[in-house]
């Protein structure tokens, strides 16, 4: 149920002892998941309140409050920004609220962040290599999710194949994606600590730099392209160029030459989750709009040429040779891809309905700490579309902790294809900017 503001301040109020509100206002959030507030006290200190509007959403805070437990004084010390912590809770039936304490700046929505310019894209990276190079014992420790580069790219082409029996995906796109998975350089990655729900709205801004960094409800060891995905829909590629050339220089790790095509291809990816959720939840209007983004995303490609996902260029589909009375020997979409039947053994979406698609990794089982490992077909019939067609009651199934990331913006909102170059002293990548439906700032791992 929805909280008004005034209600989050008196549940403030009980949370904490002492805390008597003066103050108080919204906040941006997951609007599906939570309500959130900021309220002020009597001696102008700010205090964050995220209530859930339903279990799963409960269960991902009470993540969070374990996340954010694991981060010990010496950890916290070495970030160059504060990680909240939770000031008190307050319990109403089986749902929690939390409370949670000041931290100074403000969030501000992508294009004014990119607007502030200055050195705000630089601490942007810097903070990005702090998050990636968390001690993995961590999140192990909490017992939270764990992926090698195998095992993430094999629950990404399990999504795909889940995907693309909803009929509702352009062919060419399921092609354009499939073909990127099966491109297994890109994949050769060292695993690390991911944020999960990385993007503007968790990104708190003070003085030029970042000052916090919050919404850590999906925090896993995964791909860190993941935390990038958000970078995918800013307008100024120079912003993006600073803020990577800024990661690569403060992150422990070799510079990964493929970061930014796995982060175009979870942002792009990220619509077909839209949709898979839509289908789900039953949602007609969630599922129009996601096919509407997906048609405008293939033709803004097709135009384009869209940004590179893979190392290795996207071969053309010869057409059968034959007399020109003859028809092909196969009518089916002529862009669609080799799907193979692999099975989905793992759920990938959740059965709550949000009103955003996933930014990063997009649905994850996250009750998982180890996936199973999964056979990948790679006999696959050549011309075989492997689409299964659209069903009604696509399965579903609770997912706790997923990424819960906004609705994907409109066309008149994207980029609309310019070009720029995005590299590092070890890689030089191409990266084309094309009009990829971006997410929107939440009204609200």
């Amino acid at each position: 149920m929805r909280k008004t503001p005034m209600e989050l301040a008196a549940m403030a109020s009980a949370a904490v002892p002492g805390l008597a509100p003066a103050g108080v206002s919204g906040a941006p959030d997951d609007a599906a998941d939570f309500t959130s507030a900021v309220v002020i006290d009597d001696a102008g200190k700010q205090w964050r309140v995220r209530s859930p509007r339903h279990p799963e959403a409960s269960m991902r805070l009470e993540t969070e409050l374990l996340v954010l437990r694991s981060f010990s004084p010496g950890i916290r010390a070495e970030l160059p920004f504060q990680v909240p912590s939770v000031a008190g809770t307050v319990q109403q039936g089986e749902l929690r609220t939390f409370v949670y304490n000041h931290v100074p700046g403000a969030t501000l929505e992508l294009e004014t962040l990119v607007a502030e310019g200055g050195r705000v894209p630089t601490e942007i990276g810097r903070a990005m290599a702090g998050i990636h190079d968390l001690p993995q014992a961590m999140v192990d420790r909490a017992d939270l999710p764990s992926y090698t580069a195998d095992e993430f790219r094999q629950r990404r082409l399990n999504e795909l194949d889940q995907a693309a029996t909803t009929g509702k995906i352009p062919p060419a796109l399921l092609r354009r994606w499939e073909h990127a998975l099966e491109d297994v350089t890109l994949w050769k990655f060292n695993p690390s600590v991911v944020h999960g729900d990385l993007h503007e709205d968790n990104l708190v801004i003070w003085d030029g730099a970042v000052s916090a960094v919050t919404g850590w409800t999906d925090l896993r060891i995964g791909d860190p392209a993941d935390d990038f995905a958000w970078l995918i829909a800013v307008h100024e590629q120079s912003f993006a160029d600073v803020v990577l050339e800024s990661y690569n220089k403060y992150r422990k790790e070799p510079v990964d030459p493929h970061l930014m095509r796995r982060a175009a291809l979870a942002a792009e990816f990220a619509l077909a989750q839209w949709l898979v959720r839509g289908v789900a939840a039953e949602d007609a209007a969630m599922i129009a709009e996601a096919e509407e983004m997906l048609q405008e995303l293939e033709s803004d490609i097709r135009e384009h040429g869209g940004q590179e996902i893979s190392s290795e260029k996207l071969p053309v589909p010869v057409a059968p040779a034959g007399p020109p009375s003859a028809a092909p020997e196969t009518e089916r979409p002529a862009a669609g891809p080799r799907i193979s039947e692999r099975v989905t053994a793992e759920p990938i979406v959740r059965a709550v309905p949000s009103d955003k698609p996933a930014a990063g990794l997009g649905p994850v089982d996250d009750t998982d700490t180890r996936p199973d490992n999964k056979e990948t077909d790679t006999d696959k019939e050549s011309g075989d579309s492997g689409l299964q067609p659209p069903k009604e009651d696509a399965p579903t199934a609770d997912q706790p902790h997923a990424s819960a990331d906004a609705k994907p913006k409109t066309a008149a909102e994207k980029n609309d294809g310019d070009a720029s170059d995005t590299g590092t002293a070890a890689a030089d990548e191409s990266l084309i900017t094309t009009a990829i439906p971006v997410i929107e700032p939440r009204s609200g791992s």
